[in-house]
């Protein structure tokens, strides 16, 4: 039914206006326990899928990548989809904006998204008090992206984050650092290992004030751009920090390989590609964490990953849990369980 009825007439409308239309129907479905109940008994996974991880039992391994609940606003009705796990924002210390609209398009020939959304939202403070008002029961597992507030300098950075972590570690399952969307200028810069030990330390301290002892997994997300060095280099860091995992890949600023006509891709302008052409470079990254750290640390990974073959893919080149979001505007919303259950179905 999506694709017959449902996606041809979310594709009649620009895409922020079909996300905003798909958060809505989400918030509307929350209103309503008893078929978010209902909802969650039909897409549970199965046991067999389940993995324990970073000291957190997900159900599955297959998450919701940061972008699409920037606000935390729907992660309830997203988990009773069949998520693993929901991660929300990215949020920044400050609310703003984002960028001018129009901010996000489709690339259907691809099965591709181009967004340069710049970061839009209510800020780490306004979340925080969202998720201290619903609380830590019956939700799903919930990580929560923090990237750095756009009119921040990057000397300021640390404290920037710390600020974001101090607000948000006390409601999250496990913290990302984002340092790797194209969208605000100057921040895959923080990428370079001299600018991120501080960041990372920072948020580190920030979330041992904050959390009264309670545990915290803190990974960190790069871009799909680095060079192979820098991939290697951020592991590095990542082991002698002690951090918890990595998320790879975020979106990417290359655009090789597309079919869609290379005039229209311009027209479109800058922003970060995600979707199906980033699925080679996405595993080629894992390929070089795996290698690295040697199971040290977890290892999330995204970007590309369409079907169960992706996913067994992905967990067999050393991700323990992988994130999906551009496949579910081709796919639906039942995607989550349909990968859920083909994993059981194969594992048997």
């Amino acid at each position: 039914m999506y694709r017959l009825l449902i996606r041809p007439l979310l594709y009649l409308l620009p895409a922020e206006t079909a996300h905003h239309l798909a958060i809505g129907a989400l918030r509307l479905l929350q209103l309503f326990p008893f078929l978010l109940r209902a909802l969650a008994r039909f897409f549970r996974p199965s046991p067999k899928v389940g993995v324990r991880a970073m000291g957190i039992d997900f159900p599955s391994p297959i998450g919701l990548g940061a972008g699409f609940d920037k606000d935390g606003r729907v992660f309830d009705a997203l988990g009773a989809l069949g998520f693993g796990f929901v991660e929300i924002g990215t949020v920044t210390a400050e609310g703003q904006p984002g960028n001018p609209k129009p901010r996000l398009f489709r690339l259907p020939q691809d099965r591709a998204l181009l967004n340069r959304m710049g970061f839009n939202n209510s800020g780490s403070r306004s979340l925080a008090e969202r998720l201290a008002r619903r609380g830590r029961k019956g939700r799903p597992v919930l990580g929560i992206n923090i990237g750095k507030t756009k009119v921040t300098p990057a000397e300021e950075a640390p404290s920037d984050y710390a600020k974001s972590a101090e607000l948000l570690a006390p409601h999250a399952d496990y913290l990302v650092v984002n340092v790797s969307s194209p969208n605000t200028p100057g921040l895959r810069d923080l990428q370079a290992t001299e600018s991120l030990r501080p960041i990372l330390e920072a948020v580190k301290g920030a979330i041992q004030r904050s959390t009264g002892g309670r545990k915290v997994p803190l990974l960190v997300k790069i871009a799909p751009d680095l060079s192979d060095e820098d991939v290697l280099l951020v592991a590095d860091l990542a082991l002698e920090l002690e951090l918890d995992g990595i998320v790879a890949t975020n979106t990417t600023i290359a655009r090789a390989g597309l079919t869609t006509d290379p005039a229209k891709v311009d027209a479109l302008g800058a922003g970060g590609l995600s979707g199906a052409p980033l699925k080679r470079r996405s595993f080629e990254v894992l390929s070089l964490l795996s290698e690295r750290v040697q199971g040290r640390c977890v290892l999330i990974s995204a970007g590309g990953i369409e079907s169960v073959q992706d996913v067994q893919e992905r967990l067999a080149r050393g991700a323990t849990l992988v994130q999906i979001y551009s496949s579910l505007v081709y796919e639906g919303p039942g995607l989550p369980s349909r990968l859920a259950r083909g994993l059981a179905s194969r594992s048997e």
